[in-house]
């Protein structure tokens, strides 16, 4: 997909990595507020040429300045559809596909309750997301079940993927034990 699909309720766009879509529903508003389909999984489908089947719903709050990730699982691989419905985030995931024109880079695009906006990123990537507001609740739908065992943390600051997380000078992310010692681009496990 090269170019932006337009559909009755959706707007999809592609990103530098074709594989993951922006996605955008389709919002009604008058003075009383607004209503959106959140997802439709016939309408998704028709967007995107994509049959998925969506089997997990995540659902974190985070304060500023959290980063939380990178995290992908080599067993049980997730395709995440991901939404942010209070505050702002900038979103990322990075290209772990050997066989994709696209390996080792990464996309990054920020999420709000605003924006409506939405991303599909399929498995076989690496994702994570940096708090932008003063707190964040952010929702993603997932195509397999978490599994512990086989999960992987690249390290967020990794100096060969080289993510520009847009952190004010001087600010730290806040990060928990397990993304804190997120492994090095070349130890990190690739599909």
């Amino acid at each position: 997909m090269t170019t932006q699909k337009r559909h009755p309720k959706i707007l999809v766009s592609p990103t530098s990595i074709a594989d993951v879509l922006i996605i955008e529903p389709k919002v009604f508003g008058d003075d009383r507020g607004w209503f959106t389909e959140s997802f439709n999984a016939q309408d998704f489908s028709e967007a995107t040429g994509l049959s998925v089947n969506f089997v997990q719903d995540n659902h974190s709050f985070s304060h500023q300045s959290t980063l939380r990730g990178l995290h992908y699982q080599l067993e049980k691989t997730q395709g995440k559809l991901l939404r942010v419905v209070s505050g702002s985030v900038f979103d990322v995931a990075v290209d772990l596909r050997k066989s994709s024109p696209t390996y080792g880079q990464w996309v990054g695009l920020e999420l709000s309750a605003e924006n409506h906006k939405q991303l599909w990123i399929p498995a076989g990537f690496a994702h994570g997301f940096l708090v932008l507001s003063p707190t964040a609740e952010f929702l993603y739908k997932t195509t397999d079940y978490y599994h512990p065992q086989s999960e992987v943390c690249l390290a967020w600051d990794d100096s060969s993927v080289a993510i520009k997380w847009p952190l004010a000078v001087g600010v730290t992310p806040n990060l928990n034990a397990k993304d804190s010692a997120g492994l090095s681009w070349e130890r990190t496990p690739k599909f």
